[in-house]
């Protein structure tokens, strides 16, 4: 019984503590950084799908997948240099080869107050609504207990009061933030956000633990020019801080557009970011026509790359914006 209850509540405790699922490639799923994001792209309908499976080699230890919509609603009864954006983004996170399972569903909207005529300089406000889902599960396919070892393996089945279940916690969240973004022409763009997730710090309660989740507070910021009209150079950094757990990453992209004439033309993305004290992230991408595929493999750098074989994790990403065909769109953030 000791046993049972300790791995189950060191299960807990890891997940209360550490910090929120996140993606290298997080500009790639904007609501999940920031709900200010909702509806700030160039374009009528943005779908966004991500998955990353973050050290493998340690029995699939995180898997996460995010899916999300936003659209810009209500144009016409606005001013002409703003934006109102509405949102839905949902992810499942998959701990410990699903032992422990988290699942949320949130709405979200923003408003971007235009600063200038032509709504290149804006400040957006954004607020989220989720309902999150946790589901530890200790059936003997997903948790062995200490009763059920016998001598020739873990063939015994558990009498202990906690096995073969599945136990749920689930609670509403609130989550709100800030996002300037500005150009001073249409070939660069630059901007910069906070946000706060668990505002609330909604209570969690599995066998008898109680948790307090923490509030997640992030600070994004980046930029993209012009070399030319075929050349572009991008460049991003974020500091995330959940209780004692913290990430920050600096990284940067080069785009080249072998078709820069094109009313969309296709662009070739290769670059390199860094998640201090822990990997070394290459990054991938390519867009054409309204489409965007990124790939980035993190290159495990801190003390855990002996038991992961330097080997971080894959990450996917696909954007899809239906955008104007025009000469010239509204710079937004891309990185």
């Amino acid at each position: 019984m000791k046993i049972s209850i300790s791995i189950i509540l060191i299960i807990l405790y890891i997940s209360a503590m550490a910090q929120d699922k996140h993606f290298s490639q997080y500009w790639a799923s904007p609501l999940n950084l920031n709900p200010a994001f909702t509806g700030k792209f160039d374009g009528s309908i943005r779908v966004n799908g991500n998955y990353r499976n973050q050290w493998p080699e340690i029995n699939n230890a995180f898997i996460t997948q995010s899916a999300g919509f936003d659209m810009h609603i209500m144009q016409s009864r606005i001013a002409p240099n703003d934006s109102w954006g509405f949102g839905v983004t949902a992810f499942s996170d998959k701990s410990a080869s699903g032992v422990l399972q988290a699942n949320n569903l949130s709405m979200s909207t923003a408003y971007h107050k235009g600063l200038d005529e032509d709504g290149n300089n804006q400040i957006g406000l954004g607020f989220q609504v989720g309902y999150l889902e946790k589901r530890l599960t200790t059936t003997s396919d997903k948790l062995q207990f200490g009763d059920a070892l016998r001598p020739n393996g873990w063939t015994g089945v558990s009498t202990d009061v906690l096995a073969n279940r599945v136990l749920r916690a689930s609670h509403f969240d609130l989550n709100a933030g800030l996002l300037f973004s500005g150009s001073s022409s249409p070939n660069n763009n630059y901007y910069f956000g906070v946000s706060m997730y668990h505002i609330t710090r909604p209570k969690e309660s599995f066998v008898g633990a109680n948790y307090l989740a923490n509030p997640r507070f992030t600070a994004y910021g980046g930029g993209y020019f012009g070399v030319n009209d075929a050349v572009t150079v991008y460049g991003s950094a974020l500091h995330s801080q959940q209780a004692k757990a913290s990430e920050t990453l600096v990284g940067a992209a080069l785009g080249i557009s072998p078709n820069p004439e094109a009313l969309k033309p296709a662009t070739v993305f290769g670059g390199l970011w860094a998640r201090f004290g822990d990997a070394i992230i290459p990054y991938l991408g390519l867009e054409v026509n309204d489409f965007k595929f990124g790939f980035s493999y993190d290159v495990n750098v801190s003390q855990l790359r002996t038991a992961s074989n330097s080997r971080g994790g894959v990450e996917l990403s696909l954007i899809y914006i239906k955008k104007p065909n025009t000469d010239k769109g509204i710079p937004c953030p891309k990185f």
